[in-house]
């Protein structure tokens, strides 16, 4: 049984198990060997020394179980260290560092825990976690932190180009998460974020405002399902849910978790503590406070909208909105639509933006400025008026046309 020799296939395979552990070390790269075990297990090491003098180190990292790895890429792998240590490296705390390096399954866990728990909505932190489980987490979950590289995730967003709003979601929380990781945990640095650069998808941006005709008939829809005269019994939450989301331009949540503390009757508003964009009046007209009015308030439950369950808020209103929207020939006409009509009107009525801004509570200027085109309306309208004036008397002057007779301003 040789003590030394150069560690090939042929070497490794006929290197039998002692009653102890023993050891055959390579003639050509010192500090490489194979250890051989009682049991036989066979495995490839590296020993070297880091440092000199008394605080000198011995190190004899394993390499790799023959099995799962062969003497020729045992080899390599001995060579490139040998290279390392004399370059002043230690391979062994460099492994040791990647092994121990954090996964991007706990950068995840961090992320929910230390910021979006913290900083976000619940509404938003639901849709976090959602995006995460289903999809950042099986992709990236047990990858290191550190090697992920931009390409990994152009590939992932690409994959999502069928779903250009998703993936765009995906990609936006991707790069949250990497900033947290940069300035919060320095798990990153800045210049290795490695979602900057990459190109989103184009959205179309979709603008659906109902008309009055459209209006007329989704009344007459919300009518029959109070009469009970579609194809199921709905309770007058239900109902009185989408009115209110038509004549005060809510969001979906301010109306479904409101509280009937929340409403002011005497000031003609909701007055909400938390919203979106944080505390918030919702001014109503006549016909929203007359439908509050009528609303029956439910002994033990603090919610307008009462659910199912008791002392809690309605939940689920897609079936009932798919069924109200097609008897009302309105099948693409999704919730947040009403939003966008209440503030059509308003636009189209002459109103400002700031003003419709602060009617949909807007944080941003910009958030209005998608019904700037409408707000044109009114002033398109009197341009034409004025400008047919103009025209007319500019005729009567040049004698070009039939004389028209003006009274006497």
């Amino acid at each position: 049984m040789p003590l030394k020799a150069k560690l090939t296939k042929s070497v490794a395979d006929k290197t039998e198990a002692g009653e102890k552990p023993h050891a055959v070390r390579d003639t050509e790269i010192p500090g490489f060997s194979l250890r051989v075990y009682p049991n036989g297990r066979k495995a490839f090491f590296y020993r070297y020394r880091v440092g000199g003098g008394r605080g000198a180190q011995i190190r004899e990292p394993r390499i790799g179980d023959l099995g799962e790895i062969t003497p020729t890429e045992a080899r390599e792998i001995a060579r490139d260290w040998a290279a390392q240590v004399r370059h002043g490296g230690d391979p062994f705390a460099e492994r040791r560092a990647h092994r121990d390096a954090p996964t991007m399954a706990q950068l995840f866990d961090r992320y929910l825990a230390d910021h979006a728990a913290r900083h976000k909505k619940p509404a938003s932190l639901r849709n976090d976690i959602r995006m995460i489980e289903n999809r950042l987490r099986p992709a990236f979950g047990r990858q290191r932190v550190h090697a992920i590289t931009r390409q990994q995730i152009r590939s992932f967003h690409a994959g999502l180009e069928n779903k250009p709003y998703e993936a765009n979601r995906n990609l936006a929380l991707l790069s949250k998460i990497f900033s947290f990781a940069c300035d919060d945990l320095e798990w990153v640095a800045r210049g290795d974020h490695p979602v900057k650069g990459i190109r989103r998808f184009k959205e179309e941006k979709r603008r659906r405002y109902l008309s009055q005709a459209e209006l007329a008939r989704l009344g007459e829809a919300l009518a029959k399902a109070d009469a009970g005269d579609l194809s199921r019994h709905y309770s007058p939450h239900v109902t009185a849910f989408f009115r209110l989301l038509v004549f005060s331009g809510a969001r979906c949540s301010e109306i479904l978790q409101l509280r009937w503390e929340d409403v002011n009757f005497d000031r003609g508003c909701l007055e909400l503590e938390d919203s979106k964009t944080g505390m918030r009046d919702i001014h109503l007209p006549p016909a929203a406070l007359q439908i509050l009015k009528d609303l029956t308030r439910e002994d033990g439950n603090p919610y307008v909208i009462v659910g199912r369950k008791p002392g809690a808020h309605l939940v689920n209103v897609k079936d009932s909105w798919i069924a109200i929207r097609k008897a009302a020939g309105l099948e693409d006409v999704r919730l947040h639509d009403l939003r966008h009509s209440f503030a059509s009107i308003g636009a189209r009525a002459g109103m400002s933006l700031p003003v419709i801004g602060a009617l949909l509570g807007h944080r941003e200027t910009a958030t209005t400025a998608r019904y700037a085109h409408l707000s044109d309306d009114p002033l398109r309208y009197a341009a034409q008026v004025i400008g047919q004036d103009i025209a007319s008397a500019m005729r009567l002057y040049s004698g070009s046309a039939r004389r028209e007779k003006y009274p006497e301003s």
